[in-house]
């Protein structure tokens, strides 16, 4: 039995620690305050690049709840996806502005920013896969039917369960996901 090549895969990507550098602090990761403190992480560009050329379409979904919290502003955060975009090739940035007690549907753990992006993209989530640096990004992808990959910086933070990858990084887990059964790429680097 064949893979249908119709299928429509996407990878849903967190954006800081897993796109760019997540600036750690007491243990915690933080996201960078504007564009001009964006730094890609190593191997990221060329990660995207054999995902994207593989079929899968990149969709950044990310918790900023920093503009709920009046510490960022929404410009800031839209400027910082800008230059990710000019950088590298993302389809699309979903965002939650929203801090827990706002009871949204769309911070991660909740999966309503992977679901809807499924919806607009006609994406098999079975297909389809969510990398996290972070147990809520984890936990986001289960909750939406995509395999998922955590990539563990060794936050002190609660922990994700039962990834069905732990990885250090996004490199390794486009070499895993590209090595998954169906994946017709197969290519060498």
């Amino acid at each position: 039995m064949g893979i249908d090549r119709g299928v429509r895969r996407a990878v849903f990507l967190d954006r800081d620690g897993v796109i760019n550098r997540a600036l750690v602090r007491n243990g915690k990761p933080y996201p960078p305050l504007s564009a001009d403190g964006v730094e890609v992480l190593p191997g990221v560009a060329t990660a995207l690049h054999r995902l994207k050329t593989a079929g899968y379409l990149l969709v950044v979904v990310t918790n900023q709840p920093d503009v709920a919290r009046g510490t960022q502003s929404r410009e800031a955060v839209e400027a910082i996806h800008a230059r990710l975009a000019s950088e590298l090739p993302i389809d699309e940035f979903r965002i939650c502005y929203h801090d827990d007690d706002d009871a949204c549907a769309c911070r991660k753990p909740k999966p309503a920013l992977i679901l809807d992006a499924a919806r607009a993209h006609d994406v098999d989530l079975r297909a389809s896969i969510m990398v996290g640096d972070r147990w809520r990004d984890v936990e986001a992808g289960r909750r939406a039917g995509c395999a998922t990959v955590f990539l563990d910086y060794g936050y002190a933070e609660q922990q994700p369960d039962g990834p069905d990858l732990v990885a250090k990084s996004l490199a390794e887990a486009a070499e895993w996901i590209l090595s998954r059964p169906g994946d017709v790429s197969h290519e060498t680097s």
